[in-house]
């Protein structure tokens, strides 16, 4: 006997097929994929859309690769690493605490980001090697001319800050 469930995950119409007696594989199934469904939710909070050019700083080998990857889904393009001169829609900071001077790290991210363009701050969650204080990074936002709009908890280890220009310091 075989069970048929529907489950629609960010709009996405997804069939989990499975036998009576075959519990744990479908837990795995729909685990899995409502992480996903988590993930591309994140990306879509933290303002990333369609059509936009992500500059990326900071990358490390503890960056969360899911989280890149959605980025890159929903954008239609892959992530510009810190060296491109191209000019960005959008910025995603990786930084730990002990990544250095969070206020230098981001007017360097202002270098290349477009007028009403923004900065996603992804730090490490509380209780995890490199968390930085909530009010580290308002400090930091507001001495480098930005303020926060929120705050996403992205993917399993990291949480993501918008970060973006007063309204009147926009044009």
């Amino acid at each position: 006997m075989f069970l048929l469930d529907l489950v629609d995950y960010a709009g996405q119409n997804i069939s989990v097929r499975r036998s009576a007696g075959d519990v744990n594989k479908e837990d795995m199934t729909v685990g899995a994929t409502a992480e996903a469904a988590a993930t591309n939710g994140s990306v879509a909070k933290l303002g990333f859309v369609s059509g936009q050019g992500v500059q990326e700083f900071g990358w490390d080998e503890d960056v969360d690769d899911e989280l890149r990857l959605a980025i890159e889904a929903v954008t239609g393009g892959e992530l510009e690493d810190e060296e491109s001169t191209d000019v960005a829609d959008a910025v995603l900071l990786w930084w730990r605490e002990e990544d250095g001077d969070l206020v230098d790290a981001l007017v360097d991210a202002l270098t290349n980001l477009a007028d009403r363009g923004f900065i996603v701050l992804m730090t490490p969650k509380a209780g995890r090697e490199g968390h930085v204080d909530a009010s580290d990074v308002e400090e930091a936002a507001l001495t480098a001319g930005l303020h926060t709009s929120g705050t996403v908890n992205a993917c399993a280890d990291w949480a993501g800050t918008r970060l973006v220009a007063p309204k009147s310091a926009r044009r």
